[in-house]
């Protein structure tokens, strides 16, 4: 969906009476979006990237959301391409729904969260902000349950100190800067493999808390998003699903909202 000014956007959602008050609610300052109170009547936003609040309620365009699972092959980009990827040849994730719905809908779709181009597995791909802000937000720490290939095998040692935390290192606008990761659930399969479950999203989380106990990951799969698990839905690698974000919410585990589609 494009931009749209503030005053149309809650005019559409059917919660006030009249454009009067509207206008009112906003320059009494009772309107947030993304967070941050807005006052300007005329401000324009993308409400599928940006949620908004009235009075701490949040408000969402009454719509008939799409909502795909994904399972995400390797070297494929989460993100729209710009011009020097496709002259690399490279290719989006949503090239992979671009069939399954109308033209008018496909830039409409983002995704909740990302996986980096070498990541394989699962990914949602919808068109309801209202979802990505639930589940991709911090505050909300919906777990996520990744199976990792490494270079050898951890020891107890290591996986003992992925469970209780790690030191690793994040760049922000070029500086760098050390984080103490949350405890991780963490254990060795029978293959060999780390199965490992975090509630965080720093940018390459996985590989920099393997490589900080000694470990090279080799391949990384997201196999599942709270109780949103692959294997249920019998997913091969460039598959994709058409399901409701009211079953996406439910199984991944948070609270479905009667104004859910």
């Amino acid at each position: 969906m494009p931009k749209i000014r503030l005053h149309q956007f809650l005019s559409k959602t059917g919660r006030f009476p009249s454009k009067r008050s509207v206008k009112d609610a906003v320059w009494r300052g009772e309107v947030s979006v993304a967070g941050s109170i807005v006052k300007d009547i005329a401000f324009q936003f993308n409400p599928n990237t940006k949620h908004v609040e009235w009075n701490g309620q949040r408000l969402v365009l009454p719509a008939n959301h799409r909502t795909f699972l994904v399972n995400k092959p390797y070297g494929v980009i989460c993100s729209r391409l710009n011009k020097q990827e496709r002259r690399l040849g490279k290719q989006s994730v949503f090239a992979m729904i671009e069939n399954e719905v109308e033209a008018a809908d496909f830039d409409r779709f983002v995704s909740v969260g990302r996986l980096d181009e070498a990541t394989t597995g699962l990914l949602i791909l919808t068109t309801d902000g209202g979802m990505v802000h639930s589940l991709a937000s911090p505050e909300a720490k919906v777990a996520k349950r990744y199976e990792v290939t490494t270079a050898r095998r951890l020891d107890d040692e290591a996986v003992q100190r992925l469970r209780a935390g790690v030191e690793i290192e994040l760049e922000t606008n070029g500086h760098i800067e050390t984080y103490i990761t949350a405890p991780a659930e963490a254990m060795i399969e029978s293959d060999g493999r780390l199965s490992i479950v975090i509630n965080e999203g720093k940018k390459r989380q996985i590989r920099r808390m393997v490589s900080a106990v000694g470990g090279e990951v080799v391949a990384l799969h997201r196999r599942a998003i709270g109780r949103l698990d692959l294997r249920d839905h019998r997913l091969n690698q460039g598959d994709v699903l058409d399901i409701s974000g009211r079953d996406v919410l439910a199984l991944v585990g948070v609270d479905v909202e009667d104004k859910r589609p």
